[in-house]
């Protein structure tokens, strides 16, 4: 009990110490000198700042600087009380009673793992109620602030803080720690998938894939946070080092499940109308008949929302699989290096199995995949038992087929417009590419078809109903129709397996360039 009580009063100096340092580096962080900006350009421009000017804020530093060697600060207390605590603790290796060796270190270092669990998972401030939680970069900059001073006992006791730093950070890549306690992954995973994309679904956030980053629309109730902040290079590469590959794995895991539930409402939607999808399949070369057919579907909106929303989430993914490369690229170069050679000479006639292994291994670190193996498993625990796979095969078809000839709708909705300024339009539709390339790829590696034959036979779908919309009059339902075209020009480019010459076949290049001039003009004479 003496041992246990010294090892607790040495932790809670630490505790204190730790508080006072992150306050202190917390004091660094960018946000902090826009006053002082501000400031400087008054001062320059010789406004008058208020009545008697603004008072000067004290910059970080001052702490250190002492006019009186007698002054002692609350750290020189903490510090001084710390170095007799930890001289005592450090006194004898261990202690012989009865028989039972104490060694009184332990007791530190068992403490020191609690504490700094709980530190870490406490400086997220995760707010249920109100859906608030710290930035990644922000809880970054505290637990390394933390780890500088939890390496500082190391001057005073003889523990090995880097065993404590391997227990504590590896349980926080997990969804759950050793006591069955959440972890920072799974609280950031919970918050990206329930509160930014459910967002981003509403209609309140949009990917800009020009800043790489989502970004708050303006509507009419304002979001409690700023989605830029949270998802942006610098602060997706802060979650990829807290998280680590562990981490980013479980995130990926979890965006897959709810991809793969979209992709079953998605299966039912199909199924509704598979008589008619056949039809259309066979008929894309007569126009009339395909017209007729079209106003036979149900659920053409239910569809390209589903098929948004999936590409959205697959926007995310591959921000967060940029960042964890980086941040792999920066610590394990030679390493990654060679997963990259792996995964840039796997031969053609490779085995798919082989070939996978090698997708799950790079995917893992981070890099983009042209089958994504996280994609192929959650899917293919999907299959129904009551299903054949001739059928299963057929009806992932008829959804590529589905997809290709509800486009067209979306050239009648005002938000569809192309934005030059974000590459990309305001209701994600762009992130349409990525959903269709990397769904076909998936779904037709499970059913073991031609991932080529089907997207090449989208495209012929897709491009003989979006020339359809060329010829109409209705001002209505064209209103947005370059905006659409362009689509086709992101699929191809965002597809492994598809080539602009292919494109040039079925649908000319010649429309795909006055429809860049169209758009560009629009935005150039609304922005005036």
């Amino acid at each position: 009990m003496f041992l246990d009580e010294m090892a607790k009063q040495a932790r809670n100096l630490i505790t204190d110490i730790c508080t006072e340092q992150c306050t202190l580096s917390d004091q660094l962080l960018p946000k902090h000198c826009a006053k002082t900006i501000s400031q400087a350009v008054n001062k320059k421009s010789k406004k008058q700042t208020g009545k008697k000017g603004e008072p000067e804020r004290e910059k970080p530093g001052v702490e250190s600087m002492r006019k009186n060697r007698l002054v002692v600060t609350n750290l020189d207390k903490l510090h001084t009380a710390l170095s007799e605590l930890c001289f005592s603790i450090n006194y004898v290796p261990n202690m012989v009673v009865w028989e039972h060796t104490f060694t009184p270190r332990e007791y530190l270092t068992s403490h020191l793992e609690i504490r700094f669990t709980k530190s870490i998972v406490g400086m997220t401030m995760y707010n249920q109620a109100t859906q608030e939680i710290a930035k990644p970069s922000e809880l970054l900059t505290s637990v390394r602030a933390y780890m500088t001073v939890l390496q500082s006992i190391e001057d005073y006791v003889q523990i090995d803080i880097t065993r404590v730093f391997n227990n504590v950070l590896l349980q926080q890549t997990q969804h759950l720690d050793s006591h069955g306690e959440p972890t920072i992954t799974s609280l950031y995973t919970n918050w990206y998938l329930e509160t930014l994309l459910r967002q981003v679904s509403n209609g309140h956030i949009a990917y800009f894939p020009a800043m790489k980053a989502f970004v708050n629309l303006p509507t009419e109730n304002e979001l409690t946070f700023n989605a830029e902040e949270y998802s942006d290079i610098s602060e997706m590469r802060s979650l990829s080092e807290l998280l680590g590959p562990y981490g980013m794995k479980f995130l990926s895991e979890s965006l897959m499940w709810h991809i793969s539930s979209q992709v079953a409402e998605l299966k039912k939607l199909v199924v509704e109308n598979v008589d008619v999808l056949t039809q259309m399949r066979t008929s894309f070369d007569k126009p009339d008949q395909m017209a007729a057919l079209f106003k036979r579907l149900s659920s053409v909106d239910s569809v390209l929302k589903r098929m948004t929303i999936i590409g959205v989430i697959l926007s995310f993914r591959s921000l967060a699989q940029e960042a964890l490369r980086d941040v792999l690229s920066y610590h394990i170069p030679f390493l990654v290096s060679s997963i990259e050679d792996f995964k840039d000479h796997i031969p053609r006639e490779t085995d798919m199995k082989v070939a996978m292994n090698v997708y799950e291994l790079s995917s893992a670190a981070g890099l983009p995949c042209e089958i994504d193996p996280a994609l192929v498993v959650a899917l293919s625990s999907q299959k129904s038992e009551n299903i054949s796979p001739e059928e299963e095969y057929k009806i992932a078809c008829l959804l590529m087929v589905f997809v290709a000839v509800s486009l067209p709708t979306l050239a009648s909705n005002v938000m569809s417009q192309y934005s030059p300024a974000i590459e990309g339009h305001c209701n994600n539709i762009h992130c349409l590419a990525k959903a269709i390339n990397q769904i076909a790829a998936a779904l037709f590696t499970i059913h073991k078809g031609s991932i080529e034959d089907r997207l090449k036979e989208f495209l012929a779908l897709a491009s003989s109903s979006l020339l359809k919309i060329g010829q109409e009059t209705d001002k209505t339902t064209t209103r947005n129709r370059e905006s659409v075209y362009l689509l086709l020009d992101m699929i191809v480019q965002e597809s492994p397996f598809l080539t602009m010459d292919l494109l040039e076949s079925c649908f000319p290049y010649v429309l795909l360039r006055n429809a860049y001039h169209a758009v560009y003009k629009q935005s150039v004479t609304s922005s005036a």
